[in-house]
């Protein structure tokens, strides 16, 4: 029985975990915190996918593909939309249950650079949270292991053979031994000061894996999420209240994605977020305004019982934060959101190194390209990992069929780094953000290597994280140095090129 440990408790190591067991696996889940706190849990927009008789593949991948901003991968963009609607299928015979209408009908939503309002929820705004709970019930009998800080993991002979794990409070690592290991961690939100990742969010698989010797790739494309409010704790605003109607206004009360996007408000996730930043710029700084004043109704009352019904997490974080946004625009910036880089993929999640395989955001398989489009993720997650747990399943000890792809091995620090976390998310946020230069990425790459230290023996979980991160940090900068032309959510200011100086007339 091919044993193998999945590292990761959100939608794509969940996924993956009862697809290698259902193929006989021996499962054993490591997840960081407990098994439900995972970006996935945090999942506002939706999951995208071809469920209406009046939507089609081919409409979903031209979207999918034309978000990617020409660097998309057609055959994985290919399986992401032909398969998803299984997937989501098995979602709610899991027992997710999707919005619907007094008739009966999902509810459908409609988010950016869609041609097609495919997207669909679950509580109004709490769509990975349902996903979430129906995945955790349906592990049970998998072995899972809570509060397990990922190390390393273990190669012998060139192959993947366990991973090394912190268990709770220890600072000595505790070995897991096993034929094929999972990464499934996630992204790297905690690269920067400004992110609506959560905590866990710090990296940990994408630099175990370079470590172990996996290729990684397009790491300078990070998404910046558009609407996040800028008033108390980052939390983000849903594309789907654009999708409702709301409209982004500057400091003058001008609607300025007009001027930018034939889309407006629904242009792509990059696009949003470059303007938005350029109209901050304009005005010393100050955020822009979200204004959902005039969705659905003219009449103020009805419009804030539409909105708490539509949007019920956001409304209640709205009214935290002493907002009332059904009569007032609220003030919103982007924020670090997503990474579409990572390990490279073939499209069954195996990576460069023998019995190693990635799925989620912590994997690169090049379906989103250079700009991920709205509410693929979870659909990426649920697609990607039944593949990979399939896949899993089927390798067991056969030829691993990826060729070596070139790998950047980063020296093991054994302690914590000159340079603190916070110090760290505010040169990333300041040299490596929405909009990057040449001289800033080339300050922030000597910043990050004279801050290497190795990591002293019995170094805590806080310690390791501030180390991944910054070995991350630095592959995001090397990347983003590598490519001087803008393109999708990578912008370099310095060299505009016609892509981006033509935004505005596509």
């Amino acid at each position: 029985m091919t044993r193998v440990v999945v590292v990761g408790s959100g939608i794509a190591g969940l996924t993956a975990a009862r697809h290698a067991a259902a193929g006989g696996c021996e499962v054993t889940i490591v997840t960081k915190s407990t098994v439900d706190a995972s970006a996935t849990r945090y999942a506002q927009g939706g999951i995208a996918g071809v469920m209406f008789a009046d939507d089609r593949l081919a409409d979903h991948l031209a979207d999918t593909v034309a978000a990617g901003a020409g660097l998309t991968d057609p055959d994985a963009a290919s399986v992401l939309v032909s398969e998803g609607p299984a997937r989501i299928r098995e979602l709610v015979d899991l027992g997710v249950i999707f919005d619907r209408d007094e008739h009966g009908e999902w509810v459908k939503g409609l988010e950016a650079a869609h041609s097609y309002p495919r997207i669909l929820h679950a509580g109004g705004d709490a769509t990975g949270a349902a996903i979430e709970r129906a995945l955790v019930a349906a592990s049970r009998g998998i072995r899972v292991l809570e509060h397990a800080f990922l190390v390393d993991v273990v190669t012998r002979g060139g192959r993947a053979c366990g991973v090394d794990v912190l268990l709770g409070d220890a600072t000595t690592p505790t070995r897991l031994d096993a034929d094929a290991v999972v990464l499934a961690t996630g992204g790297a939100g905690q690269l920067y000061a400004h992110t609506t990742n959560p905590a866990v969010a710090t990296g940990d698989g994408v630099a175990a894996g370079v470590r172990a010797g996996a290729a990684v790739q397009d790491l300078e494309f990070v998404q910046f999420h558009p609407t996040v409010l800028a008033v108390g704790a980052a939390f983000l605003v849903s594309e789907a209240v654009r999708g409702e109607g709301a409209v982004l206004r500057d400091a003058r009360g001008h609607r300025f994605m007009l001027d930018v996007h034939p889309d407006g408000e629904l242009a792509p996730r990059d696009v949003v977020a470059r303007a938005i930043t350029e109209a901050m710029a304009r005005q010393d700084g100050r955020p822009v305004v979200l204004d959902a004043t005039e969705v659905h109704s003219v009449d103020a009352a009805e419009r804030a019982a539409f909105l708490a019904h539509r949007f019920p997490t956001i409304d209640a974080a709205m009214r935290e934060r002493g907002l009332d946004w059904a009569r007032e625009p609220v003030p919103v910036t982007p924020a670090a959101h997503y990474l579409m880089g990572g390990l490279v993929t073939d499209l069954d999640g195996r990576t460069s190194v023998p019995g190693l395989y990635a799925a989620g955001e912590v994997a690169r398989t090049g379906v989103h390209g250079a700009n991920r489009l709205a509410s693929n993720s979870l659909l990426e997650g649920a697609v990607f990992g039944a593949r990979v747990g399939a896949a899993v399943a089927r390798d067991g000890d056969t030829a691993w069929p990826v060729p070596r792809a070139a790998a950047r091995r980063l020296a093991r620090s054994v302690g914590t780094t000159l340079m603190s976390r916070g110090e760290l998310q505010q040169l990333m946020w300041d040299a490596v953000g929405v909009q990057r230069t040449t001289d800033g990425l080339r300050r922030a790459a000597h910043a990050l290597a004279q801050a290497a230290v190795p990591l002293r023996a019995g170094a805590t979980v806080r310690e390791r994280e501030d180390e991944n991160l910054r070995q991350l940090a630095a592959l995001v900068v090397e990347a983003a140095l590598a490519r001087p032309a803008s393109v999708g959510a990578h912008t370099r200011i310095d060299a505009v090129d016609a892509a981006h100086a033509l935004e505005g007339a596509a």
